[in-house]
């Protein structure tokens, strides 16, 4: 099993992270972290390594009432959230990658049935968001 959900699209970093960022609201998701890595590596391991990963993104987002059922039917799955969706592009790139957990991978950690129903809900919506912004699916 492939643990993420994820599309390459022939957009700029930038407008593929603002369009991630509508696609998932559209869906009803919001951002509550966000972690530039490019940034981080920069601060921390110098421009090589920034250069090495490129533009590179985590969104760290939740639906709320998803996350509520899941914490509902297993408090652990909160080591789970939120979920995250990454924007990705190499400098010799010509598309940008984004790609979100796959929420099934909770299933397999997981013998509850609601968090099943979680899980597909929360994948039925990531797949729309991903299938937005127009690109190509993994």
């Amino acid at each position: 099993m492939s643990y993420t959900l994820a599309t390459t699209v022939s957009l700029p970093w930038a407008e593929a992270v603002d369009r991630t960022r509508e696609a998932l609201a559209a869906q009803g998701f919001g951002i509550l972290t966000e972690i530039n890595v490019r940034s981080t590596f920069e601060a921390k391991l110098g421009t090589e390594a920034a250069d090495a990963v490129g533009d590179y993104v985590i969104l760290g987002a939740c639906n709320p009432a998803l996350a509520s059922r899941a914490l509902a039917a297993e408090p652990e799955m909160g080591a789970l959230l939120p979920c995250n969706v990454v924007v990705r592009r190499n400098q010799s790139a010509d598309v940008t990658t984004v790609e979100a957990i796959d929420p099934q991978t909770m299933v397999q950690l997981s013998s509850a049935p609601s968090v099943k129903e979680v899980a597909d809900d929360a994948g039925t919506r990531l797949r729309k968001a991903l299938a937005s912004l127009g690109g190509e699916s993994n």
